[in-house]
């Protein structure tokens, strides 16, 4: 590519950088082995950032409303940058109500960013909120992840 058409192509197309399946697969692994280890049946979810889902996995008797509660908890910390439970409260309901129910504010969605660089977010579903956190939290460490919020 000449100097001329890499100039012009930054102005038509952006690259984004994206969490691969491999880690996300991971993620979800951590997740669901945390909650073995704390007899939590838990829900994972990890989304890109353009909110598309990358990884999956459910506990065999997780709640069924878990499912959907992981999936809108990474969207949430995927379309936001910071953890879903930094949503403001005074802007929680018009935030869900807004955004058709993707986005929430319970505890347990937490940005993925890996040497300052954001490639998505997870959200994890099964526990109570603050259990459902703390899981994420430790599961940023396992996988090398950034665990400060910067955005």
């Amino acid at each position: 590519m000449t100097e001329v058409a890499v100039s012009r192509a930054v102005d038509i197309f952006a690259s984004v950088p994206t969490i691969t399946y491999s880690t996300a697969a991971r993620a979800v692994e951590h997740v669901l082995e945390q909650g073995r280890s704390e007899g939590l049946r838990l829900v994972a979810c990890v989304v890109d950032p353009s909110l598309s889902l990358v990884a999956y996995g459910r506990a065999d008797g997780a709640t069924p409303h878990s499912v959907e509660t992981s999936r809108r908890k990474a969207m949430t910390a995927a379309s936001t940058r910071k953890p879903s439970a930094l949503i403001a409260p005074e802007l929680a309901v018009a935030l869900e109500h807004g955004t058709g129910g993707i986005l929430t504010s319970i505890k347990g969605g937490v940005p993925l960013v890996f040497g300052g660089v954001f490639v998505g977010g997870l959200g994890v579903a099964g526990a109570r909120p603050d259990e459902d956190a703390e899981i994420a939290a430790r599961v940023l460490r396992l996988l090398g992840a950034d665990t400060e919020v910067t955005a």
